[in-house]
């Protein structure tokens, strides 16, 4: 029987998916990519996420007080076979070295469009409890 292509990800694809980030990160902060564009941003990676075969991980990235998201995504993207190079030797245990691709993290956009809405008038009139004298619709 085969597991359902929409299932939550595995402890295993959570855990690899930690130590992919986790050593981007560190190639990040050494500062080992030579690219004008990534050289001068500093980018957050929020969420690596693996496929099912551990193949291929997928990375969330937010450059921090940059303007130009989509330039420095694809400048690590550019860079992902030397990043896949330089990760190796933290993820050694692995079988296959998974194909790193880098993914602009809209998420906090996201957050920040739900939170104005929440405080906007339309709904914080929703949110005022009514009055006893009130009908109830």
């Amino acid at each position: 029987m085969s597991k359902p292509t929409n299932s939550a990800p595995s402890q295993r694809m959570l855990r690899v998916g930690e130590q992919v980030r986790s050593a981007v990160t560190q190639v990040l902060q050494r500062r080992e990519i030579i690219d004008p564009v990534i050289e001068n941003a500093v980018v957050s990676i929020s969420e690596v996420r693996m496929s099912t075969d551990l193949k291929v991980a997928t990375a969330f990235v937010t450059p921090l007080g940059a303007t130009n998201h989509d330039e420095i995504v694809k400048a690590l993207n550019r860079h992902a076979k030397f990043i896949r190079g330089k990760i190796g030797g933290a993820l050694r245990q692995l079988k296959n070295m998974p194909e790193v691709r880098f993914k602009d993290d809209t998420s906090f956009e996201n957050f920040r469009k739900i939170d104005e809405l929440l405080k906007s008038p339309e709904v914080q009139r929703d949110l005022v409890p009514k009055e006893e004298g009130e009908d109830q619709a």
